[in-house]
């Protein structure tokens, strides 16, 4: 099909990987946790972005490129271990904020602190460079990718886009499942003051975590 061998084990082997928790699909949630459905999918279609950018640059050898060259590898690494911690240290920080609110009960500046919070976090451009600055993600891709592609296929380019658009297809699924499970969640993280500010210092350590792995990978 296409070029495409194996497809009931490419689809076993995508559904896998995509439910492992990265920083992507927890970014997602966390949105969608705090900030409804509507921003939920801004942060998802972030993500859709970001992984068909690296699809298509895998596509055309961008993955090679990464890794024939040490030093781009190292560049775009440190980029985005850099990003992941500067999100954990945000996350971190609100986290702080909540819990001292909580301690002083004062929640009305709480809220309003956290609403201005939410209009700049911009979740779209947030989890876009989340996706990009993953070098990682590229050199998985072309290794991923290519067991299910008949080397014999006159248009490997097909091929790919098969895969990839399958790969982002269950993305969807999964992220939609994390969506709406995330703003059943915001009712009680909005009546629960400390389980709020408990799930974002998790949240923020994780990212943290994130960080760490990729720039000692």
């Amino acid at each position: 099909m296409l070029g495409v061998t194996d497809l009931p084990t490419y689809l076993a082997a995508v559904a896998l990987i995509v439910l492992l928790p990265g920083p992507n699909s927890l970014y997602v949630l966390s949105v969608a946790s705090r900030r409804g459905v509507g921003q939920g999918y801004r942060a998802a279609f972030g993500v859709f972005t970001g992984d068909t950018v690296l699809m298509v640059l895998t596509a055309v050898g961008a993955g090679a490129l990464l890794k024939a060259s040490p030093v781009l590898f190292g560049v775009v690494k440190v980029l985005g271990a850099g990003y992941l911690g500067w999100l954990a240290v945000g996350m971190l920080r609100a986290a702080w904020g909540m819990w001292r609110a909580r301690l002083t009960r004062d929640a009305e500046p709480e809220a309003a602190g956290a609403e201005a919070a939410g209009a700049a976090e911009r979740p779209y451009r947030r989890a876009l460079l989340v996706s990009l600055l993953n070098p990682k993600a590229i050199l998985f891709l072309l290794s991923f990718f290519v067991q299910f592609v008949d080397p014999g296929y006159a248009h490997p380019a097909l091929s790919f886009l098969l895969l990839g658009t399958v790969s982002q297809l269950v993305s969807l699924v999964y992220l939609s499942t994390l969506i709406f499970t995330g703003t059943r969640l915001s009712a009680a993280f909005r009546r629960r003051k400390r389980l709020s500010a408990g799930a974002t210092s998790a949240a923020g350590v994780i990212f943290l975590g994130f960080a760490a792995k990729l720039a000692t990978s």
